[in-house]
């Protein structure tokens, strides 16, 4: 199998890292795809903007990237023009960028090796995620969205979920957040109960990461990537999951790091 081409990795970060901190950008995808090998594989990137992490995974030598953003449905904000410039720069024609949810995609006979919510899971259906942890008809929602979700899987695929947590200092002192101050808490759910409800449709041996400044870099992760840490600064994690094969045993308790 032909190894992705380290040239294709420098125009990525050149392109993704401009007008930013170089390095940050590199040292956060390492972060967020650690363990994920992209060679060969296909991947379902769920409300992926305007496809960068899509991007990242093709130029790893993914096979097929579908990423999926309804937004750009008769949008003006010029989300789908600036992926085909960026696709066009790194001369990547492995990523489709379809405007489409999750309820309304259909992959034909497909499936996928790795899964990705970046910033989204919360977006699928915003209203039944406010009342996830005690109403049943939004249970309902998200167990038919996880169920979906679950179809897509190939046995052993990998899922990955980043997104805030509930429970923020912040949020809970009725104060804006200086690091984010337009988030609304009330609107995200805490990783335990996405890993519980992920277990139901099918996922399993959930691992939490939580997320430190990516300017502080292995240190940052060190000292500040940890439950109380993260709840005193965004609350933002990883949740990294897989699909049962026919054969695996039940669901496991989340494993946090």
């Amino acid at each position: 199998m032909q190894r992705p081409d380290p040239k294709s990795f420098d125009r990525y970060f050149n392109t993704a890292e401009s007008g930013m901190v170089r390095g940050n950008h590199r040292f956060y995808v390492n972060y967020l795809f650690q363990g994920i090998d992209f060679k060969g594989k296909t991947m379902l990137d769920i409300g992926g903007g305007d496809g960068m992490l899509s991007l990242y995974a093709a130029c790893s030598g993914a096979e097929k990237v579908i990423c999926l953003e309804p937004e750009i449905a008769g949008s003006t904000t010029g989300t789908s023009a600036a992926f085909l410039r960026t696709a066009s720069v790194l001369g990547q024609t492995k990523v489709q960028l379809l405007p489409s949810r999750l309820q309304d995609y259909d992959p034909g006979d497909g499936t996928f090796d790795i899964l990705l919510l970046h910033a989204s899971i919360n977006h699928l259906d915003e209203d039944a995620c406010i009342g996830l942890d005690r109403d049943r008809e939004a249970q309902r929602s998200y167990d038919q969205l996880f169920g979906k979700l679950s179809s897509l899987a190939r046995p052993g695929a990998k899922l990955i979920i980043v997104d805030c947590a509930r429970r923020n200092l912040f949020g809970d002192l009725r104060l804006k957040n200086p690091f984010m101050p337009t988030i609304e808490w009330h609107k995200h759910q805490s990783p335990q109960l996405w890993a519980r409800h992920l277990a139901q449709a099918g996922f399993d041996n959930p691992i939490i990461r939580w997320h430190s400044f990516n300017t502080l870099r292995s240190a940052g992760r060190l000292l500040l990537g940890n439950r109380v840490a993260a709840y005193c600064l965004t609350s933002s994690f990883c949740l990294t999951m897989e699909k049962r094969g026919e054969a695996s045993a039940g669901p496991r308790p989340a494993n946090t790091r």
